[in-house]
């Protein structure tokens, strides 16, 4: 890789780290803490790449991109944020970042998209492809107070970054996840960011396709907006035709469609409960939103959010105790999302003291589903059914874009290692019984360990 980068970020050991990484790969890098200065760098025509911080002493780095395109069209942008939010993701989208990438980032994977951009910049400025138009400022996205969809996992980042893609798509959106993980949040997010959000947005229910001129009426109050069909599975197969017809019949000026979904879809199709026509119809775009058990990581930045918000609202300003956080962490939220904020809420008003005990926690959850009972949501799903909705996901993560290559390798890799792990923790970590259970020849064990790098301590197994 070579190139020269423009780094700028307020925080000087990312600023070393960053300008070490890329020097060591072959790279020329300019840092500073000031996007005054990093304009002019771009003004005076340095760079190949900007890799920017949103949140600056002198401004925002979001905001700046746009100057950047109208002073030097073919540079690209690598916005990196420690605010991991749905709108940082939209923003950096809106203005026409390369890419976005949240705080703690992977080193090697920014490297990877830094040569990538700079290659990039080269085919264009080869063919001499016209500059890109300058996005209009857009004063009224809605501020991340109202919007709930707080993320620093990887699944949530790339959750935003196909969000952030398909806003503006005219096509049908499906989203997928079980209840309580915001399905229906992400429906509206979609339409009040999206050119239609002055447009009205409603929610078909089943009994507004059954009446006489439901569908009608439907059309009429949506108008050029967004319709809503919410919990497909929970239609009868009569309002799901009707459904179905709708979609055939859209006007030209038609109000874009998306509906939710949980359970098995799979299933769903199998037994008759979702028809297929009507599935397919809605795959335009599929958003597979994870559940909070998949992404324990945003478990505090989430309950750091309901408990500032139940404060706006006059209860006490309260903070979890780091033994309530641990409750937290290793409970598995059947109810995601929702379940959450109301247990939060109920914190918040039951007492004045500043920190949330794990008593209050533990209390406040053994009237609910318990961990062993989430483990069985999925206990009547094959392993091949569970591998499918996995790959789904993932593919659904990319959007119109393919996975990176070399990616049958990596999905044996990734099922390869847990079954060995597994495999040598059943067996007490005795290599000719797992080799054995396994069906495959010792030696071959011993190189599997190795190129997995999976660890191997010899224990009795108690019986």
């Amino acid at each position: 890789m070579d190139g020269t980068v423009l780094v700028a970020d307020d925080d000087r050991t990312i600023r070393t780290v960053l300008t070490q990484a890329l020097t060591r790969a072959g790279c020329k890098v300019h840092a500073t803490s000031s996007l005054t200065t990093l304009m002019r760098w771009v003004e005076e025509g340095r760079g190949d790449l900007v890799i920017t911080d949103v949140m600056m002493p002198d401004g925002n780095g979001i905001e700046m991109i746009p100057k950047i395109s109208l002073e030097r069209p073919d540079l690209p942008v690598i916005v990196i944020s420690a605010q991991n939010t749905i709108m940082t993701a939209i923003q950096a989208n809106e203005v026409e970042a390369h890419d976005y990438l949240p705080k703690p980032f992977d080193l090697p994977d920014l490297l990877k998209r830094a040569g990538s951009a700079m290659k990039n910049r080269r085919l264009v400025a080869a063919s001499e492809a016209p500059a890109r138009p300058t996005p209009a400022p857009r004063g009224d996205v809605l501020s991340m107070d109202s919007i709930p969809l707080v993320g620093r996992t990887p699944v949530m980042q790339d959750l935003y970054r196909l969000i952030a893609r398909v806003i503006n798509a005219s096509m049908p959106v499906l989203i997928l996840g079980e209840s309580g993980t915001g399905k229906s949040l992400i429906a509206r997010t979609l339409h009040d960011l999206s050119d239609r959000r002055v447009q009205p947005f409603v929610t078909a229910s089943a009994e507004d396709l059954h009446s006489t001129d439901g569908v009608q009426a439907l059309l009429s109050r949506v108008r050029g907006g967004t319709l809503l069909l919410d919990e497909l599975t929970a239609y009868d197969t009569e309002a799901q035709l009707r459904a179905a017809r709708l979609l055939d019949a859209l006007p030209e000026d038609a109000p874009r469609v998306m509906a939710t979904a949980q359970g098995n879809l799979t299933r769903a199709l199998g037994d008759g409960a979702l028809r297929e026509d009507l599935y397919y119809r809605l795959g335009g775009v599929v958003l597979n939103v994870p559940a909070l058990r998949e992404r324990v990581d945003d478990l505090e930045p989430l309950a750091e959010h309901f408990l500032a918000q139940a404060a706006d609202e006059g209860a006490s300003l309260r903070k979890l105790s780091p033994e309530a956080l641990d409750v937290i962490r290793s409970y598995s939220w059947p109810g995601n999302v929702r379940q959450l904020q109301n247990t939060l809420r109920r914190a918040s008003l039951t007492s004045a003291d500043p920190l949330i005990s794990r008593a209050e926690i533990e209390c406040s959850l053994q009237s609910q589903p318990s961990n062993v009972n989430m483990g069985e949501r999925f206990m009547d799903e094959t392993l091949s059914e569970s591998i499918a909705r996995h790959l789904r996901r993932y593919f659904d993560l990319h959007g119109q874009d393919l996975p990176p290559p070399g990616l049958y390798g990596r999905i044996l890799r990734e099922m390869e290692a847990p079954l060995i792990e597994i495999a040598l923790d059943a067996t007490g970590g005795n290599q000719a019984r797992c080799a054995d259970l396994l069906g495959i020849n010792r030696n071959t064990l011993r190189k599997k360990i190795t190129e997995l790098d999976i660890p191997v301590s010899r224990r009795r197994k108690l019986a």
